[in-house]
């Protein structure tokens, strides 16, 4: 028998030359076998006594594929099918990869590990673990709603107190005595005045208004706002009306009526719109609800800041005194055009009458071109259009910013077909001044009080 078969060249040892003995003497890595299978497993010192020793599985014989369970055999890569060892080198079917000869070492992120102590965690945004994750739409499309709807309220608040705070509230109704009682509807009275306040001398000659001191009234109308369509009612300034009993605003002195007439523009300038009020609600007993006037330059400015008011003549006409020369047919009026078109009366022979037709007319086509999608919808020009109304215009003391776009959404009503205008039933005349025709403005008064359709027809 030959030493690697069985033999030892060391007295005390057998199998393995190349190992030391443990402590039975024994060489510590088995003994050597002729057998080309392998021993089976031995018990080891650490095995205690009474414990069955865990079966190891046979190696498979030699040239045998080896493969784990559940993994489909590989293809060898050489012809035949002949076992590959796996150390052909690069680029081999069955190649094996340490990792060493391209400097990765395993654990690493490109081998699946969670790598070493830097705080990688394995994720390199690639793949299916780096996919960004699928937009929540509905979750953005209900934050923009919100945001949306917050941004809204907040520009709607702040410029309903900034509208407000600029609103002059300067009439005080609750010093009008001697009322009529209130009925159904609003009734306003929205006054045009010829007051040239914050007008420097060219624009004073620019607008054809003059240097008259104090203040008139041009324009006088009344606007129902009701269930059963809304109406104008224009007063001519030459209305003959009586002068009653009255409070002075400034006083507070009471001041007796004498049974004095004269014409209704001059109440305005002898007391100012508390007289006004008290004189018309005296002459037709309807109740006054709400004060609205505007002056020249107010009037013009709100004009240019809407981008001009489009009406359509009838006739063209002219007048020297206003400044007015119109052709007939469609256009756009400017801010100094339609203080001109307002004014005029010397180019009509039914002056007065003929003017507050057309005050009518324009104050509707006005407040429609306000009221428009294009103005509204726009801030740079709905501001400056609040700017320049609200600076120049003087309410009464409980007229609130929703009066007031109700008195404008009326007026505009008006102009599209949902009202009428008229104006006021003339009789006739006595010394200059026209006289009211009693019998239908008692049906006209009593109509607007009942909140009814109006019946009754104008001059």
């Amino acid at each position: 028998m030959s030493e690697w078969q069985g033999g030892s060249s060391r007295p005390g040892r057998t199998g393995n030359s190349g190992g030391r003995p443990d402590e039975r003497g024994q060489d510590r890595y088995g003994r050597g076998s002729g057998s080309a299978q392998p021993e089976g497993a031995r018990v080891m010192p650490h095995i205690q006594r009474g414990q069955a020793p865990r079966p190891r599985p046979s190696a498979p014989p030699y040239g045998a594929p080896t493969r784990r369970p559940g993994i489909p055999p590989q293809p060898s890569g050489r012809p035949g099918g002949s076992y590959s060892d796996g150390f052909e080198g690069p680029g081999g079917p069955g190649a094996y990869d340490s990792g060493y000869n391209t400097g990765q070492v395993y654990g690493s992120p490109q081998h699946g590990g969670h790598g070493g102590g830097d705080g990688y965690d394995g994720y390199d945004g690639y793949g299916p673990a780096g996919a960004r994750p699928r937009p929540n739409w509905g979750r953005r499309i209900k934050a923009g709603v919100i945001t949306l709807v917050v941004v809204v309220v907040v520009a709607s608040v702040g410029t309903y107190f900034w509208a407000d705070s600029k609103l002059r509230r300067d009439v005080d109704l609750s010093k009008v005595i001697n009322r009529p009682e209130a009925g159904d509807g609003t009734n306003y009275l929205i006054v045009g005045s010829d007051s040239r306040e914050g007008m420097s001398d060219e624009q004073k000659k620019e607008l054809h208004t003059g240097s008259a001191a104090g203040k008139r009234t041009d324009s006088m109308i009344i606007l129902h706002v009701g269930d059963n369509g809304d109406t104008m009612i224009s007063l001519p300034r030459d209305s003959d009306v009586e002068i009653p009993t009255f409070k002075g605003s400034e006083s507070g002195k009471t001041f007796p009526g004498t049974g004095r007439h004269t014409k209704l523009n001059a109440t305005y300038a002898m007391d100012g719109p508390e007289l006004l009020v008290r004189t018309i609600e005296y002459n037709t007993g309807l109740r006054i609800d709400h004060y609205a006037e505007i002056g020249f330059a107010g009037f013009a400015n709100i004009v240019d800041a809407v981008g001009g008011v489009e009406m359509t003549l009838d006739q063209g006409f002219k007048d020297t005194y206003s400044g007015a020369d119109f052709k007939a047919g469609k256009q756009t009026l400017n801010g100094q055009q339609a203080l001109a078109f307002v004014r005029t009366r010397h180019a009509f022979a039914a002056s007065d009458l003929q003017r507050t037709k057309n005050q009518q007319k324009f104050l509707a086509a006005l407040a429609h071109q306000v009221a428009t999608p294009s103005t509204v919808l726009n801030p740079f020009k709905l501001y400056p259009v609040l700017g320049a109304g609200l600076d120049s215009l003087i309410v009464d003391k409980d007229m609130s910013l929703f009066d007031l776009a109700s008195m404008f959404w009326a007026m505009k009503g008006v102009s599209g077909g949902d009202g009428k205008q008229l104006n006021m039933p003339i009789s006739g005349s006595v010394g200059g001044n026209l006289v009211w025709d009693k019998a239908k403005v008692k049906t006209l008064v009593d109509e607007l009080r009942n909140d009814e359709k109006v019946t009754v027809s104008g001059n």
